[in-house]
């Protein structure tokens, strides 16, 4: 192969210019079977660039990962306009989500299939933006359940756990969706809310769902 001619450009473009061809190889090849050799040919430039400007394939990839979690929870949080009623608002969040993960399946899959099976440090710059999506909805909710629900304490003892909840559905429809042809973002997110408001929108309205009574839960427990 031959030396690859770059054009001058500013660093910050040809830094990006990299990330990109480097997400798309590492989304559609996994981190192992990428190499930095193709990294530089898609981006069209030569590989001790792509070492000068990143340092190695780990932290190129790190790279990677921060840049596609940082535009996926801002996506989310442009998405959403907190000023609106508390379904719009999740409405809003799932459609924001599910839109990104869609249109960028390359950068989902690097952080949701290959940054998670990889080790340290990889899996903890995945669960530092999963922990910044969880804390947005966590908030989303608290807000929603204070002002509904006559009992102000809900949003302490429940809320972080829906939260988890619903961002763990959120990655496993996202991953289904992409996997699965003719189904849009509009539906995954139609899909997640329909599962999803009938019981927050219950729990929300004081009418939260209980275990039923059964005969062995009201015998008295043996000593």
């Amino acid at each position: 192969m031959g030396a690859v001619k770059t054009k001058r450009m500013p660093r910050a473009v040809r830094e990006q210019q990299m990330l990109d061809a480097a997400v798309q190889t590492f989304g559609q090849r996994g981190y192992m079977a990428a190499s930095m050799d193709e990294i530089a040919e898609l981006a069209g430039v030569s590989k001790p660039l792509v070492y000068l400007y990143l340092n190695s394939k780990e932290d190129l990839f790190t790279a990677c990962i921060r840049r596609e979690g940082q535009a996926l929870t801002e996506s989310v949080r442009a998405g959403v306009d907190t000023g609106s009623a508390a379904d719009r608002q999740l409405w809003d969040g799932l459609r924001a989500f599910f839109t990104h993960t869609a249109q960028h399946p390359d950068g989902w899959a690097v952080l949701h299939l290959q940054a998670r099976t990889h080790g340290e440090p990889f899996a903890a710059e995945v669960a530092a933006m999963r922990a910044e999506l969880v804390a947005f909805v966590t908030e989303l909710i608290a807000v929603a359940a204070r002002e509904t629900h006559r009992d102000p304490d809900l949003a302490d003892r429940e809320v972080a756990g829906l939260a988890e909840a619903l961002v763990g559905a959120a990655e496993s429809l996202a991953a289904w969706s992409n996997a699965t042809p003719g189904v849009t973002a509009k539906q995954a997110a139609a899909t997640l809310m329909n599962f999803a408001w009938a019981g927050l929108g219950q729990l929300m309205e004081g009418r939260p769902w209980a275990p039923p009574v059964t005969a062995d839960a009201e015998r008295p427990q043996s000593p």
